[in-house]
């Protein structure tokens, strides 16, 4: 599969595409507001996989592979008046990007004279029981499409079902991917990376890094996508010949500075040969290199999930090694876009999976993504 290019030759794709599809977008919704009264009874970066040089949306191999989707979910759609599109997100720095990106598509969406609302998970220390509840908050409110992450399947498939059974279309993003692949949740798609490949990306970039011993620490487990990322990277990392461990952490540990950095010194003082390590988080990553900062660990390549300024500041001063990307801004984007979309017109891509990474940034690309830290939308 191919995966998103977010820089190319030196140029921000991730800012003029967006800024060009946030055009088209709201032309589009407006025609279509100044025509509804009729209807209303719509290069740059070291790739994980292959790579497109214009930072398509479209996956060419996902699409010959994907199952045909089907358009009859939810009853009437096309040219259905004022709907309300609903996104559940994250809690944590990463998902204040995704919300850029879906705030930018909300606002087209409300432009046509419909609404869209962001209903935020609070935390990620009971992240099954609790995205049950945003699902089932999303039906009272009457959201007649709705974008979610899904980490906790065996929690939030019965909720989503039940969302569907309610008429409400159902579109996945960040995160369960496999979910709808194997037919546990019935959505209309999927936009987001493929955690596996992207696990089985960062394993061999450690291996092509001179690492002999990696640890992959987890704060989230049980969730889905982080599954796949220390899977992936750990079946990767054994193949190549390193030693592998995962270092599991209990979830209210994410992004508690001061409780990751204690775990990973004490696991470093019983291992000393560990001389990579990968983080699922920005926030976890920043709490290892605190750890390996502290204990002189100079030593242990550092890997990571995600984007942040930090991390970047890292890759670009030699501190890190490479960093996967998401891309989460477009995560949010095409989410409520495409969910709006559908709702309204009953308009669908060609594939039910949309690909948005993964990709890896290094000190050969780092610069280029440093750009757009500012603007929200890294």
């Amino acid at each position: 599969m191919k995966s998103m290019v977010p820089v190319e030759g030196g140029r921000l794709l991730a800012s003029s595409t967006f800024l060009k599809l946030l055009a088209i977008l709201a032309a589009i919704v407006l025609l279509a507001g100044a025509c509804g009264d009729d209807s209303s009874s719509d290069g740059g970066v070291t790739d994980a996989g292959d790579t497109t040089a214009d930072g398509a949306a479209a996956d060419d191999g996902a699409a010959a592979a994907a199952e045909e989707v089907d358009v009859t979910q939810g009853g009437e759609a096309g040219g259905a008046g004022e709907r309300e599109i609903c996104a559940i997100g994250g809690a944590d720095a990463f998902f204040s990007v995704v919300k850029n990106g879906a705030d930018a598509a909300g606002a087209a969406v409300e432009a046509a004279g419909s609404n869209f609302t962001w209903i935020a998970l609070p935390n990620y220390d009971n992240i099954g029981p609790d995205m049950v509840k945003l699902i089932e908050q999303a039906v009272a409110q009457n959201c007649t499409a709705l974008a979610v992450p899904v980490w906790d399947g065996a929690a939030q498939a019965p909720a989503l079902a039940a969302a569907i059974n309610a008429g409400v279309n159902v579109f996945m993003y960040n995160s369960g991917l496999p979910l709808l692949e194997d037919g546990t949740i019935d959505a209309l798609g999927y936009f987001g990376t493929d955690e596996y490949k992207a696990g089985l990306a960062a394993g061999q970039a450690h291996a092509d890094g001179g690492g002999t011993s990696l640890l992959c620490v987890n704060t989230q487990p049980g969730a889905v996508n982080w599954q796949q990322r220390c899977g992936g990277a750990i079946e990767a990392a054994s193949a190549a010949g390193l030693e592998t461990e995962e270092l599991i952490l209990p979830a209210e540990n994410f992004g508690d500075a001061a409780a990751i950095s204690a775990a990973v010194q004490a696991k470093l003082a019983e291992n000393s040969g560990i001389d990579a390590i990968m983080t699922g988080s920005a926030a976890d990553a920043d709490a290892v290199a605190e750890a390996l900062s502290s204990m002189g660990a100079d030593h242990v390549a550092q890997g990571s999930w995600d984007v942040s300024a930090n991390i970047l500041d890292r890759i670009a001063s030699g501190e890190a090694l490479f960093a996967i990307d998401q891309q989460g801004w477009l995560q949010g984007w095409y989410a409520v876009s495409h969910a709006w979309y559908y709702d309204q017109y009953a308009i669908l891509p060609a594939t039910n999976v949309i690909l948005t990474g993964p990709a890896l940034i290094t000190a050969d690309n780092v610069a280029t993504v440093q750009l757009a830290v500012d603007s929200g939308q890294r």
